[in-house]
């Protein structure tokens, strides 16, 4: 039998209809200053965290770095993903009765001149493999912990392009990247939008939504926060992790500013060499990714 999760209405019927029009909603102030600093400053100082990040080349060889878990703990990173206001405002999202469960967690660590791409893609063209049902029952939520503009690298949606369904994908450098050829005629039917934030902004976006990011040309770093989302109800029938069906165990919002320093060593980190995403078997052939 599903959980139930209790669903405060934190987001408005407006900010639903902008997210299922456009694929993607933006959030000012979602998350304090103080919040995404402690997470910042919790992020650089843990060499947990540094150990297991993975770097992955972009088309041109920049690396982007990434850490990825699945299990969000009883840490100052879960307690965030945990949060009311995060599990609730998703919840919302998704309009689904089935309890909300969290797939994983990537802390997205673009560093000034040096920070990579990443290529245009939909999350569903990596989730597609791991066989999850509906598409339309997952969804990524940015936090950013620093800003994000034009000048370091911020997140560019195609505005609606998630009403096109899942579009093929294949590799680009150690990325996987959308056919080509559909982005550029959904560029030529769609607005193109740059998501710049401050910290403590969010951006929840649908898992088919078109999105991508420069490299990080600038003297400034852009690190976010970016957990995805399921409902209960939504099988993955090729996944290996578990906390994919396993509801949120929700938390207080004040949980953030209240965590003390604690060890990340027992999470569930995503080793580069086991990422399904890399491997190519039953990949499409003849995408084009040029």
């Amino acid at each position: 039998m599903e959980a139930q999760q209790s669903v405060n209405l934190n987001l408005s019927i407006e900010q639903q209809e902008a997210y299922n029009r456009d694929g993607y909603l933006v959030v000012k102030g979602l998350f304090s200053q103080e919040e995404t600093g402690k997470l910042y400053s919790a992020a650089i100082e843990n060499s947990t965290m540094q150990k297991n990040a993975m770097d992955l080349n972009d088309q041109t060889g920049k690396k982007t770095k990434l850490t990825l878990w699945f299990t969000p703990g009883d840490d100052v990173f879960g307690y965030l993903i945990r949060s009311e206001r995060m599990v609730n405002s998703v919840h919302q999202l998704l309009g689904e009765d089935s309890a909300v469960c969290h797939f994983h967690t990537k802390l997205m660590q673009k560093e000034p001149r040096v920070g990579g791409a990443w290529e245009w893609h939909q999350d569903y063209g990596y989730w597609y493999k791991n066989q999850f049902m509906f598409p339309d029952q997952l969804m990524s939520v940015m936090v950013a912990l620093t800003p994000a503009n034009k000048e370091n690298g911020c997140l560019q949606v195609i505005k609606g392009s998630h009403k096109m369904g899942r579009v093929n994908h294949g590799f680009a450098g150690e990325q996987v990247g959308a056919d080509m050829e559909m982005v550029n005629h959904s560029l030529k039917t769609m607005e193109l939008v740059y998501c710049e934030l401050e910290a403590g902004d969010t951006l929840f976006f649908h898992s088919n939504l078109l999105h991508r990011s420069e490299a990080n040309l600038s003297e400034h770093p852009r690190w976010s926060l970016i957990s995805c989302y399921n409902s209960q109800s939504n099988i993955a029938y090729s996944e290996t992790s578990t906390s994919w069906k396993v509801p949120v165990d929700v938390v207080p919002d004040r949980a953030i500013l209240g965590w003390q320093a604690s060890s990340f060593e027992d999470a569930d980190f995503l080793k580069k060499e086991d990422d399904p995403a890399l491997k190519t078997t039953g990949w499409e052939s003849a995408v084009s990714t040029k």
